[in-house]
């Protein structure tokens, strides 16, 4: 190990989960001196920015953690309460850099939530946001990046001599899954046809069978950037009378997976659980509720890598999974220039955790009987 310092920069986006990682990370290295930066980001009332670090960073190994999809973070523009954007997450991120002046010996940018995902490839005359973005980081010296369940990984191809490190969480979801619910004769299910690599992942995690939803959309009409879905055709084994997970990569208004619980609930199924690691709820909730009430599905899992408002966290349909120890094992990683290959899959833990639940069951079985 070198002198480099572990340095944390928590954008205000995300601080209870950098505090959360911070602490961690303190824990792992046994060390007292502060890891979270002083800074401050201003912001003047006419919507333009900049960024102050306070402490000195000569040297260090610079973890700059932010989340792009908070929309609870706002200030005055022009007098009125403004909620930022995406696009203004991620110029604070840009600010941030500039900031260092150059004095940090690393920076890694983390961003969970990846600025722009779904703009990850170009139909005609149209930006291709994320490529442009990660093309932006690696020009103003950025010499890793770390994010979670990307919703299309080959966007790393636009910068091909930057680490691109993405993660995933589903050995942490599914261990809260397996802690929380009695699941018998399982089956995964991909709500369209790009959730299917997602849902196999799951099903071989869990050694059962997955099955998916195809998306019939009318292509002549455009509603809200997409084509609307006519009808959901299922393809895989029989659903009737198992225990359902649907799993995604992020739910926006929602009306897409839970249109594939009712069908499945229409099919004969048991218990629906909805797992995704980003839950945006760009329309609400009241959609979630209605279908929770009416016993569509059972619980929704999600992660605590973006902005869930605590009213959300309260609800009985929703369970909040803390991935901070997670990344805080990621970023230690890095910092201690060990090979990250055991972080990204966590097969072998999970396979034997639910070996370790099934012998459990049959032991309690045993002395019932």
């Amino acid at each position: 190990m070198d002198n480099r310092k572990l340095k944390l920069l928590v954008m205000p986006n995300c601080q209870e989960l950098g505090e959360k990682i911070a602490k961690e990370l303190k824990r792992l290295n046994t060390q007292e001196e502060k890891i979270i930066l002083d800074y401050t980001p201003d912001r003047f009332s006419n919507g333009e920015g900049k960024v102050r670090i306070h402490d000195n960073i000569n040297n260090a190994d610079l973890y700059i953690l932010s989340d792009i999809g908070n929309y609870g973070i706002t200030y005055k523009y022009h007098g009125k309460d403004h909620e930022m954007s995406p696009d203004e997450h991620f110029q604070d991120i840009k600010r941030s850099i500039a900031a260092t002046s150059g004095h940090a010996a690393k920076i890694t940018v983390i961003m969970p939530l990846l600025y722009q995902s779904r703009q990850d490839k170009r139909k005609g005359n149209e930006s291709l946001d994320c490529a442009i973005a990660l093309q932006e980081l690696e020009n103003i010296g950025v010499k890793n990046i770390i994010t979670f369940d990307a919703h299309n990984a080959s966007v790393c191809n636009a910068i091909p001599r930057l680490p691109f490190e993405n993660y995933y969480p589903t050995h942490r979801i599914l261990e809260e899954l397996i802690n929380r619910e009695e699941i018998k004769d399982l089956l995964v299910i991909a709500p369209d046809m790009g959730a299917m690599e997602r849902a196999r992942y799951y099903a071989e995690m869990l050694g059962v069978d997955a099955g998916v939803f195809y998306k019939r959309r009318d292509l002549s009409k455009v509603i809200n950037g997409k084509n609307p879905i006519v009808e959901h055709m299922y393809m895989g084994a029989n659903p009737k009378g198992k225990d359902i997970i649907i799993v995604d990569d992020m739910i926006a208004s929602g009306g897409s997976i839970l249109e594939v619980a009712e069908q499945l609930k229409l099919k004969g199924v048991e218990k629906i659980f909805l797992i995704v690691t980003f839950s945006l709820f760009t329309e609400g909730t009241s959609r979630f509720q209605e279908a929770y009430e009416k016993g569509i599905f059972q619980k929704l899992y999600s992660t605590n890598l973006t902005y869930i408002p605590e009213e959300v966290k309260q609800k009985p349909w929703y369970q909040d999974v803390d991935c901070s120890k997670y990344l805080a094992n990621i970023i230690n990683t890095y910092y201690h220039n060990e090979d990250p290959a055991p972080l990204l899959n966590g097969q072998k833990k999970m396979l034997h955790k639910i070996q370790k639940k099934k012998e459990e069951e049959e032991k309690q079985l045993q002395l019932e009987i």
